[in-house]
């Protein structure tokens, strides 16, 4: 399906017509310099020169001069705020909740509207959808986006981290899954998205759940016109010492500090590498600034995900500079880096990604052109899709609510109830084949106990401790959110039974929400197994949106949606409470959102 990617920057358009399949591009047009006498649109090999044009008059001009049919047009978003984490259509009450949200970008999101509001004029009859930077982020666990400042102000303002480039770290670990030849959902990668604007993200289960920017893009690393992470305290004393107003303070944050700041010879690293080997000091203090921050992400990361599979080279730098990506590299043998000399310096060529690390290294180095536009062309043809060939269903998903619980081998239970003692069933539960036990374990953490705490049989191969958040306090652990099975590097729990105890080594999770499903149910929705949906929630007139919800299908299976206790108590959900499927997203016939009536 060939799409219309419109991509309104703060002094740049970019439209391209792109078959969302195959990537190809059926027209590339570019407007550069909008706002100074130098602005100029290129399509083809035409340049035309549009003076001191307007945004709104180079956009409209821009608009006209695409000569090849589309079906849709989809538009990259910068900022999606609390609303807005997946792809949407765009409607009128769409528009409305996006312009609340301009204090939020407010030098990207109104020329995103401007965008937006053009097409609807030129192209009226055309479906649009928005597609948004920060939706990639969405999954960040609270932790990673609240920022330390006083709840009350917080709450108010909706200040916490958002993230952006969500478009490129998400392409960049689509394809580097696929290029490994594995589920991304089993990888840890760091991915490093390095161009005028730079940022860092750590992707765990194919989810993002640390990156380097923030509210606004200007916290992280150390970009082309941006500072980066700065203490807040050092720009009190500038305010104090130079009389800078918040509007000057801004400009020198956002537009005269980074590479352009440090290295006296503007913000573009190819200029820059040329000087710093000529041997201008400034320049070569940027170079090292960069790489310096850059490499303290990655090790942040990698504790963060406690471990390292794939750290990923993307955005104009990333893609091109062998020298940044060695300097970085060169001290990360720890992590089981090893970069290949030869293939680094060769990089890409004409190939959208390889690996330049030597062959038996633990941790892969791959550098791959970053593709927003398609990313864009593919949800916006998969919302197409959805509403040209899915009707509107109702299948209904009984809810439960998993309290916590504890799965134990036969060794366990021996050690805890006695040799030669079983499992004895206080009743079934829907699950085919599994029951909960008259017999109950006390968990011991580091604060406090939990007593009775139900066994779910039968034994199984591996010991698991599922718990809440608030079960977290309470104990004083740190739990994972972790499908259920996936123990490893887990922390460890201490249980008494009534004829012993034991340590667990690792088992203590939470376990991430999901839904089960009999291979016909899989059918009727349009899944497959370990496909990850989204759950909205309207119950006693309170709304509100599950997101990353795995699906698990199996033919022993019965279907049914699992959450825990403190998700049910924070929904208000009842037994009445209903799941009932809304679309299918025909780019892929796997990503669908379910809502709970």
């Amino acid at each position: 399906m060939d799409i219309l990617v419109v991509n309104c920057g703060s002094s740049s358009i970019k439209m391209d017509v792109v078959d969302s399949e195959t990537g190809e591009r059926k027209l590339k047009l570019r407007a550069s310099r909008i706002g100074t006498s130098g602005c100029q649109v290129s399509l083809r090999s035409t340049e035309f020169h549009f003076g001191d044009a307007t945004y709104a008059e180079v956009l409209t001009e821009s608009l006209k001069l695409v000569d090849v049919p589309f079906r849709a047009i989809g538009h990259r978003v910068v900022h999606g705020g609390e609303q807005f984490v997946q792809p949407v259509r765009i409607s009128a009450d769409v528009f409305e909740q996006l312009e609340t949200l301009v204090d939020l970008a407010p030098l990207h999101l109104p020329h995103n509207l401007n965008g937006i509001r053009l097409c609807s004029e030129l192209f009226s009859e055309m479906m649009q959808v928005a597609v948004f930077d920060t939706a990639f982020h969405a999954t960040l666990p609270r932790r990673s986006k609240q920022y330390a400042l006083p709840k009350s102000l917080t709450e108010k303002h909706g200040i916490r981290r958002f993230g952006f480039h969500g478009l490129s770290h998400r392409w960049a670990t689509g394809l580097t899954a696929e290029f490994l030849n594995e589920d991304p959902r089993n990888l840890k990668i760091i991915t490093c998205h390095l161009g005028n604007g730079a940022s860092v993200c750590a992707v765990e289960f194919g989810r993002s759940i640390e990156t380097s920017m923030g509210m606004t893009p200007l916290e992280g690393l150390m970009m082309g016109t941006r500072a980066g992470d700065v203490d807040a305290g050092a720009l009190f004393f500038l305010m104090d010492k130079e009389g800078m107003t918040v509007d000057e303070l801004n400009h020198l944050l956002n537009k005269s500090s980074g590479l352009e700041g440090l290295s006296n010879n503007g913000h573009d690293m190819r200029d820059i590498s040329a000087a710093a080997m000529n041997g201008d000091d400034a320049a070569r203090l940027a170079i090292n600034v960069f790489v310096h921050r850059l490499k303290k992400y990655i090790g942040a990361y990698a504790a963060v995900l406690n471990g390292v599979d794939a750290i990923i080279f993307t955005g104009g730098i990333g893609e091109n500079n062998h020298i940044v990506r060695s300097r970085v590299c060169q001290s990360l043998g720890y992590l089981g880096v090893r970069l290949d000399d030869d293939r680094n310096i060769q990089g890409l060529g004409e190939q959208k990604i390889v690996d330049v690390s030597m062959e038996r290294a633990r941790t892969r180095v791959i550098v791959l052109r970053t593709d927003e536009e398609r990313m864009i062309a593919q949800d916006t043809a998969g919302l197409v899709n959805e509403r040209d060939i899915v009707p509107e269903s109702a299948l209904n998903i009984p809810i439960a609510v998993s309290a916590r619980h504890a799965h134990l081998t036969q060794e366990a239970v021996e050690i805890l109830f006695g040799k030669g003692a079983t499992l004895t069933k206080y009743k079934d539960i829907s699950q085919p084949g599994q029951f909960a036990c008259n017999e109950t374990v006390d968990v011991v953490g580091p604060k406090r106990t939990i007593q009775g705490v139900r066994i779910i049989g039968p034994v199984r191969p591996k010991c698991q401790v599922e718990i809440s958040r608030t079960d977290e306090f309470t104990l004083g652990v740190d739990a994972p959110i972790r499908n259920s099975g996936d123990v490893q590097n887990s922390p460890g729990i201490r249980l008494v039974g009534t004829k012993g105890e034991i340590v667990l080594e690792e088992g203590l999770i939470c376990a991430r929400r999901h839904i089960h499903m009999h291979t016909d149910d899989a059918v009727q929705f349009g899944v497959a197994d370990r496909d990850v949906v989204d759950v909205s929630v309207t119950s006693n007139g309170r709304s509100l949106t599950f997101g990353d919800v795995l699906v698990r299908v199996s033919p022993k299976y019965v279907l049914e949606m699992h959450i825990d206790t403190d998700e049910a108590n924070a929904a208000e959900i009842t037994s009445t409470t209903q799941a009932t499927l809304a679309g299918v997203n025909g780019s892929t016939g796997a990503v669908n959102r379910i809502h709970l009536r």
